[in-house]
């Protein structure tokens, strides 16, 4: 398959091959924007994550909008954006093994990587590798703060995992990381907000105690897109991890409070492969190129008909009451676009994006940590 950009820049949306994943760029660049305007209103600071989008230029449109760097989800996804140019970036996750401590020692000679630890020993063996290598590791301590997933609890483990850093040869500590993750899609504002401020509580418990202790924390890192504007607006967090605003999907667009904010840029082109029977319509667009963890993705702009689901390669399409030839006028051949329930996932199964502008493709982008999973 020829993968370079020339044979698209110019064509119709409509005239690609599908299954392909599209980017609305005029709604992307709106996102980036609206976000980069809420972080002027507060204390915080925005790292977007880019685990959802997975692609270098999008990372530095969204730094050149004021982010002041990046997140990342796993070593792959770092190495993608470090060599492509970003230096400010933050590993959320654990960093374990000989081989990817390396891989984390390695990029810190061409950037100023930071990592999160919950482990005593993960700890040892980074400052090992660091100092064998000559070089300084910046670290955050993850604290649990209700999602039950990784992170120390609040109070003396935390103070003790922060003091082994400062006293360990090539790290630096920097501060305390913890994601709410468990909160961020409430549909309801006022839960989420109740949810948001008692997981937070943790963390800043955390802070108190850890410089109570004599321990400066210089960096309050969490968030998501669905606490953006409350997690970003408690005073003692400094950055925000949110990643999906910039494409958005059908469940955080049911998320009061943010849905009404971002618009959806991302959906994927399906062909109208086979129509059997006047209420089922077949689309070339299955699990291979649509996630449906979060529920079945849903036709854009395509009323009476939905999506009921999903196999391999195919889609079905199925009318809600009675769907005839001349309701939807749907054949084999057409295109029409799908829009993701998720939009992280979604993403992580293609090779690229097409950037449409007005309906015409404007540009093409390898996205470049696609499967990096390691």
């Amino acid at each position: 398959m020829n993968t370079t950009s020339e044979p698209f820049i110019g064509m119709q949306k409509t005239e690609l091959d599908t299954p392909a994943l599209l980017i609305d760029l005029d709604k992307m660049e709106a996102n980036i924007q609206t976000m980069a305007d809420y972080f002027t209103t507060v204390n915080a600071m925005l790292r977007p994550h880019v685990k959802t989008h997975k692609t270098p230029i999008i990372s530095h449109k969204q730094i050149a909008a004021g982010a002041i760097g990046v997140t990342c989800a796993k070593l792959g996804e770092a190495e993608a954006v470090i060599h492509a140019g970003v230096r400010d970036v933050l590993i959320a996750n654990q960093v374990v093994g000989s081989h990817k401590i390396a891989r984390l020692i390695n990029l810190a000679r061409h950037s100023e990587i930071m990592v999160a630890v919950d482990n005593p020993q993960n700890v040892r063996d980074i400052s090992e590798a660091a100092a064998a290598k000559g070089v300084t590791v910046r670290m955050l301590v993850e604290v649990n703060v209700g999602m039950n997933r990784c992170g120390v609890e609040s109070g003396k483990p935390a103070l003790e995992l922060a003091k082994q850093i400062r006293q360990s040869p090539n790290l630096k500590f920097e501060g305390l990381m913890g994601y709410e993750g468990h909160t961020v899609a409430k549909p309801d504002l006022k839960e989420r907000e109740a949810n948001v401020q008692e997981a937070m509580q943790h963390l800043i418990d955390a802070k108190h105690y850890l410089e109570k202790h004599g321990v400066e924390v210089s960096i309050m890192s969490g968030g998501g897109t669905g606490t953006f504007n409350i997690t970003g607006g408690i005073p003692e967090m400094t950055e925000v991890q949110a990643g999906s605003y910039i494409f958005m999907d059908a469940t955080y667009r049911n998320v009061e409070g943010v849905g009404e904010q971002f618009d959806c840029s991302l959906s994927v082109l399906a062909t109208v492969v086979s129509r059997p029977a006047p209420d089922r319509i077949i689309v070339d667009t299955g699990l291979k190129v649509l996630a449906k963890e979060f529920g079945i993705p849903q036709p854009i702009g395509i009323t009476g008909v939905e999506m009921t689901g999903l196999s391999e390669e195919h889609g079905t399409l199925k009318s809600v009451g009675q769907v005839s030839d001349a309701d939807v006028p749907l054949t084999p051949g057409d295109k029409i676009e799908i829009l993701p329930t998720h939009c992280c996932t979604t993403v992580n199964l293609h090779d690229r994006y097409y950037g449409i502008r007005n309906g015409i493709v404007e540009s093409v982008w390898d996205i470049a940590a696609r499967g990096k999973s390691q």
